[in-house]
């Protein structure tokens, strides 16, 4: 069979250990599957696309497809206007890299989610001249309540704030970055579920437990182990793929008050090798497939999503 050839898009400035492991997995289950995924960065493919055009690609191997394993949206949205395709697409990503854009996609969809006000845009830098908007808030939402940035990842940029003084604390760390206010889901505390998604197919599950903090996240402290999800927590993690027309993500789930799921956040771009070392699923192998099967029409074995 014809070797097929694609694109790996990572970031240039990120080169930590975690995300060079990823890199390593992809290509590797690439070329188990008869695909050379060749790792390009944005700083290497953004000067030759923008003062080139179509130049570069038609300097280079045009690849069959992009695994798009970054954030830098305007790159992606140059890459589809050459006429690629990218996995996941740039719209996808743009979505699930800003919870509040995550919320409004989702909020007509029937995906149950934590009460959540967006907090109201200020172009000050030092963040907001006077709070005449909390009391509405904290009427609606109660204490303790959580405050998220938009954009922020592994749990970071996330508060509970138990009362008005804690809450002004996050605001003034906060200041003019975009966030929101959102309802504690106090029967999921320290608790969680992601779920690794592949098309529509769950390919794998953990349960992050970490008792010592309001999140769950391992990258907090927080420890892991296999879990099988249920057809309503599946079911959900089903819905969000296919409203937002995600190729493959991890979706995240709290445990309601009665056990019913409610919708954490969605990361387009998951990290799966903690669900590896708890589950042994290979999530590289099954995205991969994913991607082959859907931009070249290739048969490959276990018909994933």
């Amino acid at each position: 069979m014809k070797t097929i050839y694609a694109w790996l898009v990572v970031n240039e400035f990120i080169r930590s250990e975690k995300f060079s492991q990823i890199f390593s997995w992809l290509v590797k289950a690439a070329e188990k599957q008869g695909c050379r995924l060749e790792i390009k960065t944005n700083a290497q493919l953004l000067p030759g696309l923008v003062l080139g055009g179509y130049q570069l690609l038609q300097e280079c191997r045009r690849p069959q497809f992009v695994l798009f394993w970054d954030k830098d949206i305007r790159l992606a949205r140059l890459l589809e206007k050459l006429g690629l395709r990218l996995f996941n697409c740039a719209d996808s990503i743009e979505i699930c890299d800003d919870k509040a854009r995550t919320y409004l996609e989702l909020l007509d969809q029937k995906i149950h989610m934590p009460k959540t006000i967006i907090a109201p845009k200020t172009f000050r830098m030092e963040g907001y001249p006077d709070y005449g908007f909390l009391p509405q808030t904290e009427q609606q939402l109660g204490y303790p309540m959580v405050i998220k940035e938009c954009y922020g990842s592994f749990g970071q940029q996330v508060w509970l704030a138990k009362d008005r003084r804690e809450l002004l604390e996050c605001l003034g760390i906060i200041k003019n970055r975009p966030f929101l206010f959102q309802e504690y889901i106090a029967s999921s505390k320290g608790q969680d579920l992601r779920i690794q998604m592949v098309g529509t197919k769950a390919v794998a599950a953990m349960r992050r437990v970490n008792p010592e903090d309001f999140r769950a996240n391992i990258t907090n402290g927080g420890s892991m182990e296999a879990y099988q999800p249920d057809a309503g927590q599946v079911a959900m993690a089903k819905r969000v793929m296919e409203a937002l027309k995600l190729d493959f993500a991890g979706v995240d789930i709290l445990f309601g008050e009665h056990g019913e799921p409610v919708l954490c956040e969605v990361n387009s771009n998951a990290h799966f090798v903690n669900i590896w070392k708890c589950t042994g699923v290979n999530a590289a192998e099954a995205i991969v497939e994913y991607c082959m099967k859907c931009a070249c029409g290739a048969w490959m074995p276990g018909d994933v999503g």
